[in-house]
């Protein structure tokens, strides 16, 4: 599946993509609120590896699409299937310095989080953005067309120190469009997610996979 990769546009939507794994065989998030200068309206946009911002508080790095898409996945053993708890996703993402352009290590260990953030600068119009998130209804595996619920997979996120909760929305997958945050303007958000899978019925053996969509959108 495609979509629209991410990184800092000019334009007034920007999107990106994460791809959810879960193989049936069978830490601690960060988040802050930062303030941008105000500047031409621009949105800025990154899940997972995405290209650096610009310099600190500007968002006026250069305008266009980095192509990553990364990916969440378990590989449950036949013991952790049984057992129906929970379980703990890794991701493929290597980002754990901040895009805000500060150099700040956002995401200690991105192997086991994702870091998203969304940025919105303005001199003029709208007064904010909104971030939201669009799933398909299920994981699919490819070889025998056996699914299982998007709703499976769910999300944590938490603020540092107990300072600003939950800036963008912890929750889970819904098969549908999901708003997670407003961005003020002249406002940045940044959050590590970690995910998990909900294990909570035996599914034949397969990969299942889809994919999710996060947009930043301004009138």
């Amino acid at each position: 599946m495609k979509c629209a990769p991410r990184s800092s546009s000019t334009r007034h939507l920007a999107s990106a993509c994460v791809v959810l794994l879960c193989v049936a065989e069978m830490a601690t998030a960060h988040a802050w609120s930062l303030s941008i200068n105000s500047a031409s309206r621009r949105l800025f946009l990154h899940v997972g590896n995405g290209a650096v911002s610009g310099s600190s508080g500007t968002l006026n790095g250069a305008a266009g699409r980095s192509g990553t898409i990364n990916t969440v996945s378990v590989s449950p053993t036949v013991a952790q299937l049984l057992s129906g708890a929970a379980l703990a996703m890794t991701s493929n993402s290597t980002q754990n310095i901040s895009l805000y352009g500060d150099g700040n290590n956002t995401c200690p260990t991105p192997a086991s989080q994702l870091m998203i953030g969304a940025g919105f600068r303005r001199d003029s119009g709208a007064n904010s953005a909104t971030l939201t998130v669009s799933s398909p209804p299920n994981l699919t595996d490819a070889a025998t067309g056996e699914v299982i619920p998007i709703s499976q997979i769910s999300w944590t996120t938490s603020a540092p120190n107990g300072g600003i909760a939950n800036i963008i929305s912890a929750g889970t997958f819904n098969g549908g469009t999901q708003t997670l945050a407003t961005v003020p303007g002249n406002r940045y958000f940044e959050n590590c997610h970690t995910f998990s899978y909900a294990n909570s019925a035996l599914r034949a053996a397969g990969t299942y996979t889809g994919q999710v969509t996060y947009t930043l959108a301004s009138p």
